[in-house]
C-alpha cells in the first residue's frame, strides 16, 4: 500500500536497522542487511565498503530500496530512490571521514578511540551512501 513519504519517514526515523536492495548486473536483487541514519529530508545515510557488491551494484544503477520493520515485524516501510555515494575516504581529515565520524555520533554516541576510527574508515574504504526516497509503501498499522 503506497504511503506517504512523510508517513514513511516518520516510521523510519524510530528505527536504525534495515535490508538495502540493490540491483546486480543480471538484474536479480542483492540484499544487505545494514544500518541507517535517517536524515533531515527524505534520505538516510549508511557506511558502506568500496569493492563491495551493493557498492559496486550502485555505481552501475543507483536505484534502490531499503526495507524498515518494526522490531515485532507487523510493520515495515519500504523506501525506493535513488543511491549518490562519496568519494572514498581518502585521509583520517577529509570530509568524508568527517560525515562518518558524524553519522558514528548519531547512531551510537561517543567513539572510544577517534584515531582509530577515522584510520578504520581510510583503511577500509569507506563510503558515505545517500538513499533519497522518491516512493514509499507498506503497512503502518497494528
Amino acid at each position: 500500500m503506497a504511503i506517504s513519504l512523510d508517513d514513511a519517514f516518520a516510521f523510519v526515523r524510530r528505527h536504525n536497522r534495515g535490508v538495502l536492495v540493490t540491483l546486480r548486473s543480471n538484474g536479480r536483487p542483492q540484499l544487505s542487511n545494514i544500518l541507517f541514519i535517517p536524515g533531515s529530508d527524505h534520505s538516510v545515510r549508511i557506511s558502506v565498503t568500496e569493492g563491495r557488491a551493493k557498492t559496486k551494484n550502485l555505481r552501475r544503477d543507483p536505484r534502490a530500496s531499503l526495507h524498515v520493520a518494526r522490531d515485532d515485524f507487523f510493520a515495515y516501510v519500504v523506501l525506493d530512490g535513488e543511491a549518490a555515494l562519496s568519494p572514498v575516504a581518502q585521509t583520517v581529515d577529509d570530509p568524508v571521514v568527517e560525515e562518518l565520524v558524524e553519522m558514528y555520533r548519531l547512531a551510537q554516541g561517543e567513539h572510544p578511540d577517534w584515531d582509530e576510527y577515522r584510520q578504520v574508515m581510510v583503511s577500509d574504504r569507506r563510503v558515505v551512501l545517500t538513499l533519497s526516497a522518491t516512493n514509499a509503501y507498506g503497512m503502518l498499522g497494528g
